[in-house]
């Protein structure tokens, strides 16, 4: 867990035209904030981890407030976005999130890839924090029916932050959160970073 508060006023700015109130924001054809989210800039972990190929791939900007309060249960990221459909072998099955094309890929990629959870606000045991299965991210893709024996195998973190905090971990990590039970704002961004390239023709859609 790093510190971004540096680059704070920057992604506020950079995020400041999104629509209020809304539980989870795909965020795409933003130039200022794919620049921030470079890896040379809060992206240096991802490099650090993945190696000079790592690049942003997703973000999405999670608020929960009064308005857009939510539980998730235990689950793995399993989909990645892609610029198109493209019928490529071991590539499905398909889904369009928030008008964006999604897929799952071979397991074996979101096991190479890694996520930045940034902080724009503070969150402690009361407002939200993500819930992670430790070391769960060594078992490769879990069965629905095998999630719950797998959290009770590994225990449970709460991943609490202060406003500017990053919390980094593999991206098919078990994870969960439950609904705030503050009134205010839980802003994270959540970024995934690869340093793949997918076989052709299909092609990250990335942020800008």
């Amino acid at each position: 867990m790093g510190a971004a508060a540096a680059f704070l006023p920057a992604l506020e700015t950079a995020l400041a035209d999104l629509p209020p109130d809304r539980a989870g924001i795909r965020l795409h054809g933003n130039k200022a904030l794919a620049a921030l989210l470079a890896p040379d800039v809060l992206g240096t972990a991802a490099a650090t981890c993945l190696g000079p190929g790592a690049k942003p791939v997703r973000a999405i900007l999670f608020d929960k407030s009064e308005r857009a309060n939510w539980a998730l249960g235990w689950h793995q990221d399993r989909t990645v976005a892609v610029a198109a459909r493209a019928d490529v072998p071991g590539f499905g099955p398909w889904s369009v999130k928030a008008g964006i094309i999604h897929v799952e890929p071979p397991f074996s990629l979101i096991e190479r890839m890694l996520t930045i959870r940034v902080h724009l606000d503070s969150v402690d045991a009361d407002n939200a924090p993500l819930l992670v299965a430790p070391g769960s991210h060594r078992f490769g893709r879990i069965a629905e029916r095998d999630i719950d024996a797998a959290v009770t195998r590994c225990g449970t973190a709460a991943c609490l932050a202060e406003r500017g905090d990053l919390w980094i971990y593999a991206t098919s990590i078990l994870h969960a959160s439950a609904a705030s039970a503050k009134i205010g704002h839980r802003r994270v961004l959540q970024v995934d970073y690869s340093a793949d390239s997918l076989p052709a023709p299909l092609a990250w859609r990335g942020l800008v």
